[in-house]
This record gives structure tokens, sequence and C-alpha cells, in this order.
């Protein structure tokens, strides 16, 4: 495989990979530094769908409340934040508040992905549990709120989408990266009903993730959906892969998949 990655086009490789998941559409997070990245149109054209950007909140500081009021004009799909890294989701900042407040005030609020659980080594863990946003979601009610990633978080972010009928969940970074893809979905959907769980990769840099999430995703639900759907099973794959987020996000989703 790495012969073959380079002997190969980057470009004509990662869009293999890409296309072989069979993706609608990808939203994305361009807000990580990396010097080596593509950027979100031409990530779309590699993979062969629809690419629309993530407005990243808290790089922005005082300038979030304002961009947040132009996202939706501005082609944004969702706003994110990574306040788990920026002292935790137990004291998100001001600036964040405001920007969720514009967010409102809009009267069409996009969506807030908010980063959960695992993730780099400047995270304290603990401080990454989405119980903490319990005050936030409470109070900003007519915000769908998106919690990202989840590990070891998965059954309080599943309690969190059972109570709130704005909060929907994801485990992208969990799978690929968390071995037992199928105990997770198991876990998650103990309380959460399938059309709050949205599939999504968390890949970037490496084509090869885009991949292997997308097959591993489709291979836990396989096994776990007819366990507990028996003859729905199909539609309730549907739901995860694909029809929760076209319903969340508009025209398309994060790494929909048909």
């Amino acid at each position: 495989m790495l012969e073959r990655r380079n002997r190969t086009d980057f470009d004509e490789y990662a869009a293999a990979l890409l296309r072989a998941t069979n993706t609608e559409a990808i939203y994305v997070d361009d807000g990580y530094p990396t010097g080596d990245a593509v950027d979100w149109p031409e990530l779309g054209e590699l993979a062969g769908c629809e690419s629309r950007p993530v407005l990243r909140l808290d790089d922005r500081g005082e300038r979030a409340a304002q961009e947040t009021a132009a996202a939706r004009e501005g082609g944004y799909v969702a706003l994110k934040t990574i306040a788990a890294y920026r002292g935790g989701l137990d004291r998100v900042s001001e600036h964040l508040v405001a920007a969720l407040e514009a967010n409102e005030a809009t009267g069409e609020p996009l969506p807030l992905q908010v980063h959960c659980g695992f993730g780099d080594s400047d995270l304290h863990l603990w401080r990454a549990d989405p119980s903490f946003l319990k005050p936030l979601i409470e109070r900003f009610r007519a915000t769908p709120f998106v919690l990202l990633h989840c590990y070891p978080f998965v059954r309080e972010a599943g309690w969190l989408a059972h109570v709130y009928g704005h909060v929907h969940f994801e485990l992208s970074l969990t799978i690929p990266h968390v071995w037992r893809g199928a105990e997770m979905l198991r876990e998650a959907l103990e309380l959460a009903p399938a059309s709050k769980l949205l599939y999504a990769s968390d890949a970037s840099r490496a084509p090869e993730l885009y991949y292997l999430a997308a097959k591993w995703w489709r291979e836990a639900l396989a096994e776990v959906l007819p366990e507990l759907f028996e003859d729905d099973a199909e539609a309730a794959g549907r739901r995860i892969l694909r029809e929760n987020a076209l319903e969340l996000y508009g025209s398309s989703s994060q790494a929909t998949l048909t």
C-alpha cells in the first residue's frame, strides 16, 4: 500500500479513496492549521461531491459574534467550537456565548458542533465531558447542538441527545480509532434514538482515514442495527448515514453517505 501511495499521483490516489466512500457531501472545518492540507473546495473536487465550510469560532475572539451573524450568508453550514481545548466545557468563554447569542438572533441559527471527549495531548479529558454543556444547551434552545467524537463519554452524549430535542451527536474519531466500533454504537443507542446519531469521519490529511471510517461505520452498523431495530434496521441505517444530517444541516450533510 505504501509503495502504491508513493508511486501514484497524490490527487489521483486521494480521489480514488474519497470517491470509494460514496460520499454525497462533505462539510469541512478548515480551522486546524496545517501547511500541506487542501482547502475545502478542493477536497470536494477530489471527492466528487458537494463541499461547504464550517466556521470555527474559538480563535476569532471579539470577531466571533460578528462573523457568526453573517455565517449563513457566507455559505457556512455550521459553527464549531473546540472550547474543550480552551479551558474546558465547564468554562466556555464569553466570546463563545456572544457568538451563540448572535447566532440565535439571526432567527435561523446554524448548528453548533462541539468537540467532546478525547483528542490531542493538550486537552484535559475530564473537562471534555459533554455533560458540562447542560447549562449552555438549556440556555440556547433554538440552536441545534452536535456533540463530536464523544469517547469515552459516549453514554453521556447519548443521554443528552435523549433528553434534549435539539441535541445530536456522532462518533467521528471514535470510529475508526477506537477498535470496538460496534460496541461504541451499542452504547450510543442505549438511550438515544437513531434519529439523533450522525455519521462523520473527522478524517483529515490522510485520505485513507476517509475510506476506513466509512467502511468501519458501515460494518458496525450492519452488526448492531439488526439487533436493535430488526425489520427497521435498514431505515435506521439510512437515517444515521444520511437523512439525519440532511434534516440538520440543510441540503446535504457532513460526510453524508448513501
